[in-house]
Order: structure tokens, then C-alpha cells, then sequence
């Protein structure tokens, strides 16, 4: 028997059997629909959770300084001294002796309270350069961002957190605003997009001054080069341990110290890439599971209803061999019909899978990301 009369056997066979055969292919539809939702629901969820966990910083390093002892022999805690300045930020900025770093700024913070007529508001008063966005990954909602215009000329300028923005005008919009610091004017010109997923406070609470204005004109001090702190923005994820041992070096180095002696510490962020890594692996396996017994599900559908087949038509194999048919011709006729209903079933779930990707986000609160070819 031809290949031809092979197909036309089997066509015929499945119209003949109508219900039967859309019965099975209900189940391949079911199956395949439910794998290409699930991958895109899943892809979805990862990148939500992915997006979130860059929102904190995955490739990020906090350069503190050191602790500090009083004349009575009171230790302080880490971050109470002054052995950060804006030379070491600048040093570690260099390309030529950490290519691991990306971004680097340095930071000086200290509590403030903010007024607006008759409303104030305490918040964290933070004295930056520009490359902040960019280092800490932040934008803004309606405004700018500082710029080095604002620094060269200690403008009188300030971007609000989203939280402070909201506590001192109450909803109405910030930007062109005042607000008042120690009887300093401070002109809004941009308020930050929220962090929805952070657990710290004073990232959606803080107020972002030039560091020139910072240090001349609102807090001042003896050393106004000191920085409370410095943020080092790894090329990616997979080079923060390179970037953590350059920025160690760099800084024992100018600070004429050992490692083992520093003045100063460097937080990373291992946990959050753990916990990143553990969240795609997890949701990899559940997509992976979900996929096998969906398949495995439309897969013994097929089985059964070919077995149901072949006992129903008993008599009709009989006949085909008393003519002279084969036992593999035989054969092969049934494995067509069924590759035909699974093909048929296949096709008809990736077209319901795909229309329910696209119309599934439009009237439920889903995700949907890109769903691989593969999948489909």
C-alpha cells in the first residue's frame, strides 16, 4: 500500500468516526493549549521576579567606611567613620585598573526635615553626582534627574523619592515646587519612580541634592570631601566577585592598608543573585513538570482511543489480511490516523494557545511574556 492510499485510509477512517476522532483530538488540543499558556504564564512570573530582584541591584557593591573608637574606648559600628572620600570614588571609576566596574558614585546622607508651607516631612537627605541613576538604576516619573550643570554650580535643586513627594504635597504635583531645608530654598525638578519591591524604606523615602550643593550650602561640615558612602555598579552579574576584589584592592591600596586590616567593607549582593537563580531554576522545573504531564495526558488519550480502534475494528483487519495485506501495512494505517489526529489536534492548540497569550492579559490582571518557538 502506497503512501497516498496510506493518508486517504486514514482520512477516511477519522470521518467516519467523527466523534471519536474529535474526542482525541480535544484531548492534544487540551494538552498543547495548556503547555504554550503555561510557558507563557511561567515566563511571565520569572520575569516579574527577575525584574524586581534588578530593581534591588544584583550586580551592585556598598563601599562603607570603618568603624570608628571614642577616647573612652567606645567602638563605633561600621559606617561610623570618615575613611571614604570622593578621590577613592574617582580612583575606583578608573577603567584601566578595575575594567570589571561599570558605574561608580559616591554618596553623603544624613537625616533632614523637609517643610512645604505648613507640612515637613523627615526624610534622608542625600548629596549625589548624576551617574546615581545609572548606578542605582532609578528613573523618574515626571521631572529629571540632576545634572552636571547643577553640580558645577551647587544649584539649589532637589529630586524626591516618591514617598516624600507624596508626604510634603499630598498628591499635587512636586515638580516646580519648593521646599525648604534650614532655611535653604531647594527648587523640585524631578520625582523618582518607585521601588515596589523593596523592603527598605529610605529607597522610595530620600531626597537627592547635588553633591557640591550638599556639601556647601545645607550640611557643610570640616571634611566636606568625605562620603557616607559608595555604590559600585558590576559590568553584569557575572562579574561582581572580579569587580568586589578590584574595588578591595584599589582601595587597601590608597588607604595604605592590608586586606585583612581595612578600613572600610564591601557589601554584595550574593543573596539577592541566590535567590534570583533559585526562583529560575525553581520555575524551570514546575514548567518543565507541567509540559511532561500535559503531553503525557493528550499522549494517552491518543493510545486509548487507537486501542478502542483496533478492537472495533477487528473484523476489518481480518478482511485486510485474507486479501494479502501485511501485518506493517496494517500497522502503519493506524499509526497515519493517529499522527494525523495528533497533528491535527496540535495545530488547532497552538492557534487557541497563542490567541489565549495574546487576549488572557486584557481581561485578567496575567502576565504573559514571550512564548520560545519550542514551546509551541
Amino acid at each position: 500500500m502506497s503512501g497516498r492510499d496510506l493518508f486517504r485510509t486514514a482520512i477516511e477512517a477519522i470521518r467516519s468516526h467523527r466523534l471519536r476522532s474529535a474526542l482525541t483530538m480535544l484531548g492534544i488540543l487540551i494538552g498543547i493549549t495548556a503547555v504554550i499558556l503555561t510557558v507563557g504564564l511561567g515566563n511571565g512570573a520569572k520575569a516579574e521576579v527577575r525584574d524586581q530582584i534588578d530593581e534591588l541591584g544584583t550586580n551592585l557593591l556598598v563601599v562603607s567606611p570603618g568603624s570608628t573608637t571614642d577616647s573612652s574606648g567606645v567602638r563605633g559600628g561600621f559606617g561610623s567613620s570618615s575613611t571614604l572620600t570622593t578621590a577613592d570614588a574617582e580612583a575606583l571609576a578608573s577603567d584601566d585598573v578595575a575594567p570589571d566596574i561599570a558605574a561608580v558614585v559616591a554618596t553623603a546622607t544624613t537625616s533632614a526635615s523637609l517643610s512645604n508651607g505648613d507640612t515637613n516631612w523627615t526624610t534622608t537627605l542625600t548629596g549625589t553626582t548624576p551617574s546615581w541613576q545609572e548606578v542605582r538604576s532609578r528613573d523618574v516619573t515626571s521631572g529629571r534627574f540632576l545634572d552636571q550643570d547643577d553640580v558645577d554650580g551647587a544649584a539649589a535643586v532637589v529630586v524626591l523619592g516618591p514617598d516624600t513627594a507624596e508626604e510634603l504635597f499630598d498628591g499635587a504635583s512636586a515638580v516646580g515646587q519648593d521646599v525648604t531645608f534650614e532655611g535653604t530654598t531647594l527648587e523640585v525638578v524631578g520625582v523618582l519612580e518607585a521601588l515596589s519591591s523593596s523592603d527598605d524604606a529610605t529607597n522610595n523615602d530620600l531626597a537627592i541634592v547635588p553633591s557640591t550643593t550638599y556639601a556647601e550650602r545645607l550640611v557643610g561640615g570640616t571634611d566636606r570631601a568625605s562620603v557616607s558612602a559608595i555604590y559600585v555598579k558590576a559590568t553584569s552579574d557575572t562579574t561582581l566577585s572580579a569587580a568586589h576584589q578590584e574595588a578591595t584592592a584599589i582601595l587597601a591600596n590608597l588607604h595604605g592598608t592590608t586586606v585583612a586590616d581595612a578600613d572600610f567593607t564591601i557589601a554584595t549582593q550574593e543573596s539577592i543573585l541566590t535567590a534570583a537563580t533559585s526562583v529560575d531554576q525553581t520555575m524551570t522545573v514546575m514548567l518543565g513538570g507541567i509540559a511532561v504531564i500535559s503531553l503525557l495526558v493528550g499522549g494517552i488519550g491518543v493510545m486509548n482511543i487507537m486501542l478502542v480502534s483496533v478492537a472495533e475494528r477487528v473484523r476489518e483487519i481480518g478482511l485486510r489480511k485474507a486479501l494479502g495485506a501485511r501485518p506493517r501495512s496494517i500497522r502503519l494505517q493506524f499509526l497515519v490516523e493517529a499522527s494525523v489526529l495528533g497533528f491535527l489536534g496540535g495545530l488547532v492548540g497552538v492557534a487557541l494557545g497563542l490567541v489565549g497569550a495574546i487576549l488572557l492579559p486584557r481581561f485578567a490582571d496575567l502576565v504573559l511574556d514571550d512564548i520560545p518557538w519550542p514551546a509551541a
